[in-house]
């Protein structure tokens, strides 16, 4: 079946400007053009479109995903379980988000307080799912399916008090970082150093097994991934690069 550009804007629930300028760019071109000058999508295009759809649905940006489609190992059925699987762990967050504002409204309306372990609980899913669904695609491919569910299972398994240091000594190594990077110190300084180590014990705090191979391959993700980058430079730019330089310098 042929589409008009109206009636696949339509059809898609996006606008006629959107499918244009996915043409300009290279992401989505249009089956034949007409001497009119009318634009034409056939099947092909519309599932090219659908899977547009779904990136963009989890945050994906479209130089991304331009790049994922026209990727000629790109195989569209793998693609399509990985957008179920991210999309139902979002609902699975979702869902305890509810549950948990649910089980608040419950507990104001009974005069009552919900115990720091209910609190706790869900907070720990919820910072599980997140990592998930930034972060599990390329770390599962990495390290595999085992690594990161024993990491996941280690997360849920922490006790508050060692949820709160996990989250504090996170804190601190960002800082250090950043006061690393500001003060123009070098990788290979006693500040690099101490920088590696708070990195290897907030790695191994979760209780998950730790080898120095393992620990050089995810500090090179940070500077891989814009999206770890993102992470550690969000204050100042440098931070995630100083840090895998750090670890590279010191973990053998």
């Amino acid at each position: 079946m042929e589409y008009s550009i109206q009636e696949l804007a339509r059809l898609a629930g996006v606008t006629t400007r959107t499918l244009r300028w996915y043409d300009q760019i290279g992401l989505l071109k249009p089956g034949r053009v007409a001497e009119s000058g009318y634009r034409y999508y056939g099947d092909a295009q519309v599932d090219r479109l659908q899977d547009i759809l779904y990136y963009r649905a989890l945050g994906v940006e479209l130089a991304q995903i331009k790049e994922c489609l026209d990727d000629p190992a790109f195989d569209r059925l793998a693609a399509l379980r990985s957008h179920l699987a991210a999309l139902e762990a979002e609902q699975a967050r979702l869902a305890g988000l509810i549950r948990s504002v649910k089980a608040t409204i419950d507990a104001e309306e009974r005069n009552e307080t919900m115990n720091d372990e209910q609190k706790f609980e869900y907070f720990k899913k919820k910072t599980v799912a997140e990592n998930e669904r930034l972060y599990g695609k390329e770390i599962r491919k990495k390290y595999g399916d085992a690594q990161v569910n024993q990491a996941n299972a280690a997360m849920m398994g922490m006790s508050r008090e060692q949820h709160t240091t996990w989250t504090e000594l996170g804190e601190t190594l960002q800082q250090k970082l950043e006061d690393a990077v500001r003060s123009g110190c070098t990788p290979d300084s006693e500040e690099g150093r101490q920088i590696a180590e708070l990195h290897r014990q907030w790695l191994t705090l979760t209780g998950t097994p730790y080898t120095p191979a393992k620990h050089r391959g995810i500090v090179e993700l940070y500077v891989l991934d814009e999206r770890f980058t993102a992470h550690y430079d969000k204050q100042l730019p440098g931070c995630a690069r100083f840090l895998r330089d750090a670890v590279a310098c010191w973990i053998k």
